[in-house]
């Protein structure tokens, strides 16, 4: 068997469940917008560089829970992050999607949000097909820098 490292990867393995909610406690470092009816945040352990979630305000597990306007609320922020992902990173395809409890693979099953990821051509390569490594080539605090930034321009238009 090969061994690869990927020691970055200890502060996710290691960390405690938190009995918090980080969509409700709005961890600020991680937050792009907040508003009224739906919060757009980073994702911390993110697939490629851009990874967002949208969640609804109300503290819910599953989608079909939702009042009509707060569905609605949550694709106009759904919607609303598409538009900062392309514009900040200019993808060739974007991911949206769903994760309903755990063994649907939520990592946060407790309450409800979607994920947006951007995705280029050739994004996979090697790395994830022969080693299982999935690398990252741009910081959090940079990838805040570019979202927040592309969301003033897009409120500016």
């Amino acid at each position: 068997m090969e061994h690869k490292w990927a020691p970055w990867r200890m502060e996710y393995i290691e960390q405690k469940k938190s009995e918090d909610c980080i969509f409700c406690n709005k961890e600020e470092e991680m937050v792009i917008m907040d508003n009224e009816e739906f919060i757009i945040m980073m994702n911390k352990f993110p697939y490629n560089n851009g990874h967002i979630m949208v969640a609804p305000l109300k503290h819910n597990t599953m989608l079909e829970a939702l009042s009509e306007d707060e569905s609605n609320n949550l694709m106009r922020g759904i919607q609303l992050g598409i538009s900062i992902i392309k514009r900040a990173y200019q993808p060739d395809g974007i991911n949206v999607g769903i994760n309903m409890g755990q063994s649907a693979g939520a990592g946060i099953d407790d309450h409800l949000h979607v994920h947006i990821v951007p995705r280029w051509n050739g994004d996979t390569n090697f790395m994830p097909i022969f080693a299982d490594t999935k690398l990252i080539s741009e910081g959090l605090a940079q990838t805040k820098i570019r979202l927040q930034k592309a969301l003033k321009e897009l409120q500016n238009e």
